[in-house]
């Protein structure tokens, strides 16, 4: 075992976190601004302070060796689903969701560190056996756990944290070796369900004229009929398979399965939709649908951001977030603050900022020594660039409103202390990178 010094740490991945730390306290001071230079809100300040904690649990998770992570990563995502079941039991209803438990104003959000331990037990899962993420059996296993807290956030309901799961999941196991044909149908499936999801929205809100195709989609008879001929086709295509071998049929049952699976999926996923998640979607295809209810954000926000130029009105002279016209400006849109405030300049140093804490958990993935290692960093990978896509996306209006914080920046403990305890992580893998 070589020796190393407890003060080799990621350099660049640790000013990169702080940086953005700091950028996120400017920010959130920022948003609590009024346009006549009064300070409303006293966010920044417990901003700070879960950011000095948080890098407490930093430190600690640098300086722990990650192989020590492996052997409670079971009971440490049996105690965290256990939350998410209290809290739905008990907590406290934020923003629609039930998904806040704690103690008069003191309290977390458990779907936060879910995703941590989600990371740890699929690690500790595809890292036990070096073949399993390659078998079917062994990466539908892989999905069935992360349906455990992807059902109970959707059942708060949250579907934005819900949603984060299942890039984690393609993230850890396409590191562990699953198949491509696995992942392209995976993915392909969501796809699938995201766009049977929408259509019919679209069809009933926004298009011109109703089209039959897409009308079925919402008569459960029409569905019935449509999955018997589904059935039909892939027998016949699995008989073709057996008879002639060629490659075609195999093909044709892969995507009938697709359709067939992401339907009734898609038709469930309408019926669970609260109704300001339904005028998301619509908002999302087009915002000017109800400009001063549901799509009041997106507009703002994209208003927001174009308004930034290159170098930016400046800081603290903004005028969509002064004005109080951005809802949730200091969780969901802060994005949209810093670039109508420090422009396009701006928002490239956060974007660089980011890409350095991507790329170098890349480069410490390909570098690990172990299996176990090698696997958790890319769940946390997978975990930081889908909350910068999505939030990103959201700010200039070519995502739909999630609720997704970005990462380091955006006001709230939990999801602080989850980054910075995944970037300790990182650090500890990176660490203990020459160790065996």
């Amino acid at each position: 075992m070589s020796s190393r010094s407890i003060f080799e740490i990621d350099l660049y991945i640790a000013s990169a976190t702080v940086a953005l730390m700091t950028v996120g306290v400017l920010f959130i001071f920022s948003s609590g601004v009024t346009a006549s230079g009064q300070v409303v809100s006293n966010e920044y300040i417990r901003q700070i302070l879960w950011a000095a904690s948080g890098l407490v649990l930093l430190i600690a998770m640098t300086f722990i060796d990650y192989r020590e992570l492996r052997r409670p990563a079971l009971g440490v995502f049996a105690a965290v689903m256990g939350l998410l079941v209290l809290t739905l039991a008990v907590g406290r209803v934020v923003n629609g969701a039930r998904s806040w438990i704690g103690i008069g104003p003191f309290g977390v959000q458990p779907s936060e560190f879910a995703k941590i331990a989600l990371i740890l037990i699929l690690a500790r899962y595809y890292a036990e056996n070096p073949y399993r993420a390659r078998s079917l059996t062994g990466f539908l296993g892989g999905l069935g756990i992360t349906a455990i807290p992807t059902v109970l956030v959707l059942l708060q309901p949250d579907l934005g944290s819900a949603m984060v799961y299942f890039p984690i999941f393609l993230f850890v196991a396409f590191a562990a070796g699953a198949r491509g044909h696995h992942l392209a149908f995976f993915g392909g499936t969501g796809a699938l369900v995201a766009l049977f999801t929408v259509l019919p929205v679209w069809d009933q809100y926004l298009a011109a004229q109703p089209i039959a195709f897409i009308n079925a989609l919402r008569d459960p008879q029409a569905l019935r009929l449509l999955a018997l001929g589904l059935l039909v086709a892939i027998a016949v295509a699995g008989l073709g398979l057996r008879l002639t071998q060629r490659r075609i049929f195999f093909w044709l049952i892969y995507v009938f399965s697709m359709v067939i699976l992401s339907i009734p999926v898609a038709y469930a996923a309408r019926r669970v939709l609260q109704e300001y998640q339904i005028m998301r979607l619509i908002v999302f295809i087009d915002p000017y649908v109800d400009p001063r209810g549901a799509g009041w954000n997106i507009i703002q926000s994209v208003t927001a951001v174009g308004s930034g130029g290159l170098f930016g009105k400046g800081y603290l002279q903004g005028t969509q977030s002064h004005y109080q016209y951005l809802p949730q400006q200091s969780t969901d849109f802060i994005f949209s603050i810093l670039a109508e405030e420090w422009g396009f300049v701006g928002v490239v140093v956060v974007i660089l900022l980011f890409m350095i804490i991507i790329f170098r958990g890349i480069y410490i993935m390909a570098s690990a020594r172990d299996r176990f290692a090698s696997i958790v960093s890319a769940g946390l990978v997978g975990l930081f660039f889908f909350h910068f896509m999505v939030n990103v996306g959201m700010a200039v209006g070519i995502m739909p409103i999630t609720g997704i914080p970005l990462y380091l920046v955006s006001y709230g403990g939990s999801s602080l202390w989850t980054a910075l305890i995944g970037i300790g992580m990182l650090m500890s893998i990176y660490q203990h990178r020459s160790q065996y």
